[in-house]
């Protein structure tokens, strides 16, 4: 079934739900896996990022939200990624998550103050309090501000047992020397890029260094700020996107994402059930290989 983003959006969350339920059902294709290298633990490849989830204290700006965490959960999903840059965001998610009694099943992922305001364990604190948790799963240097300092300060916490995992993060290409710099000198649990199928940059050095480190990767931007779906307009897929078991083009493009084996999640920003049901599809069934890697960027690069 070649559907378009605009499509799925307009069947609606039972719609859609209905017209992918054969790749969003776990007993007839199973929910792909992908280990932590630092520990063996296993996540979903498909998580949530949360830059938009500042909104306001009333019911009409949260429930779309609240209704998204729900729907995410019932598929299966566990990353959540956030940051104390993104407004209320941490807020937003520790209300929801607390009132949906959510906790246990969620892999909670946030960030040092990339304003560089506070740092260290006062920042972290102030995130574990907005967050309502007394733990976090992985803690990291937004944007590698005051990397060094910020990691030692994490370090600590971790031996405390209230930071599982530790890493750092860019969304520029621009910082990808830097980043490669840290990979290299620090023992790191997680880095997260950039990278899309219109932005490979990342996999020409750290994509393998982190297969060589062991170091797991989350992929933000995996859309390109959008720009992927602007320039497929109103194409339908390739009839060859069957064999990749996909439904969308948002499919599609995360399947290339996560096909990568460096790449445990993407973190697409999602805001609503409908996006939650699309984007997690790509979380079933099968995986390009490298052909087919090869085939989709080929396609999106003759584009006209």
């Amino acid at each position: 079934m070649n559907m378009t983003r605009r499509e799925i959006l307009k069947l609606g969350a039972a719609g859609v739900a209905a017209a992918l339920s054969p790749r969003l059902n776990a007993g007839s294709r199973p929910l792909l896996l992908k280990k932590i290298p630092a520990s063996g633990e296993q996540l979903p490849p498909v998580g949530i990022g949360t830059n938009r989830y500042g909104v306001q204290h009333t019911e009409a700006a949260r429930a779309p939200l609240r209704a998204t965490l729900q729907k995410f959960t019932e598929l299966g999903g566990r990353l959540i990624d956030t940051a104390p840059v993104y407004g209320e965001s941490e807020t937003v998610l520790g209300d929801l998550i607390t009132g949906l009694q959510l906790r246990d099943k969620l892999f909670l992922a946030s960030k040092t103050d990339l304003r560089g305001l506070i740092s260290g364990r006062e920042s972290f604190q102030k995130t574990f309090d907005r967050l309502r948790t007394d733990h976090i799963e992985l803690m990291q240097v937004h944007n590698l501000v005051n990397a060094p300092n910020e990691l030692a300060a994490m370090r600590e916490w971790q031996q405390e047992g209230k930071i599982k995992y530790l890493g750092i993060t860019t969304s520029s290409s621009g910082q990808f020397a830097d980043m490669e710099r840290l990979m290299a000198a620090e023992p790191l649990d997680f880095v997260q890029l950039n990278y899309s199928l219109d932005d490979r940059e990342a996999q020409q050095r750290l994509l393998p260094l982190a297969l060589d480190r062991g170091i797991a990767v989350l992929v933000n931007l995996p859309f390109g700020r959008g720009r992927l779906f602007g320039r497929i307009g109103g194409q339908t897929l390739p009839d060859w996107a069957v064999e990749l078991d996909c439904a969308s083009w948002g499919q599609f493009f995360l399947k290339y994402i996560i096909s990568h084996p460096a790449v445990t999640c993407a973190i697409p920003g999602t805001r609503t059930p409908e996006h939650v049901i699309d984007n997690f599809g790509a979380a079933f069934g099968g995986l390009p290989d490298a052909d087919h890697r090869r085939r989709q960027e080929q396609f999106y690069d003759n584009l006209s």
